[in-house]
């Protein structure tokens, strides 16, 4: 009569158990579903910034702005990042009162500097982010700025405005018809 013991006792011969040796089963072949799977070269996956971040003095009225009153900077390219789920205003006002407070509005901005290049899908990682908005929060700000404007977005007209500009002349496409719902069971 054969034991049967616990998977690691060594006095076990257990017959159910599959032996180390026996190799595996080759895996199943790929579905075919008839869709063609087209794969992005991986030098297209990430691209560089479309500006330098010294390029600040190029869009001079923008620098000022950036240097002097960054709140307002951030509020418009954190609208236009958001997609218009949080408005340029109350993110601006945000990080007014954060720096104001802490003084690391910075760290604020941070992170939506991180959400951009994710967006986006631009080169750089997250502890370069955090020194460039710690050492020259400006910079970093009329980059950002820079960069939705080279993507065919104006962050001061808000990002409403924008999605009005982009669809403006371009029919929306018919939603098809949807049946209606139907309740379980009949009801007077």
């Amino acid at each position: 009569m054969e034991k049967m013991g616990a998977p690691n006792d060594p006095d076990s011969t257990d017959k159910a158990a599959p032996s180390q040796k026996e190799p595996l089963p080759p895996p199943p072949p790929p579905l075919v579903t008839g869709v063609p799977v087209v794969a992005l070269p991986p030098s297209l996956d990430y691209v560089p910034w479309s500006t330098d971040l010294c390029d600040c003095f190029s869009d001079l009225e923008r620098c000022c702005i950036s240097f002097w009153c960054p709140c307002v900077t951030f509020g418009q390219i954190s609208e236009i990042v958001d997609r218009g789920a949080s408005s340029c205003g109350l993110n601006g006002a945000i990080y007014f009162l954060i720096a104001w407070l802490t003084g690391c509005a910075c760290c604020y901005s941070f992170f939506y500097r991180l959400k951009m290049r994710k967006q986006y899908r631009i080169d750089g990682n997250a502890a370069e982010d955090f020194l460039l908005h710690c050492l020259c929060e400006s910079c970093a700000l009329t980059q950002e700025y820079r960069e939705l404007q080279n993507r065919g977005f104006n962050p001061s007209l808000g990002w409403f405005e924008n999605a009005e500009r982009q669809n403006n002349g371009v029919a929306m496409a018919p939603m098809p018809p949807v049946a209606p719902v139907v309740e379980d069971g009949m009801k007077r």
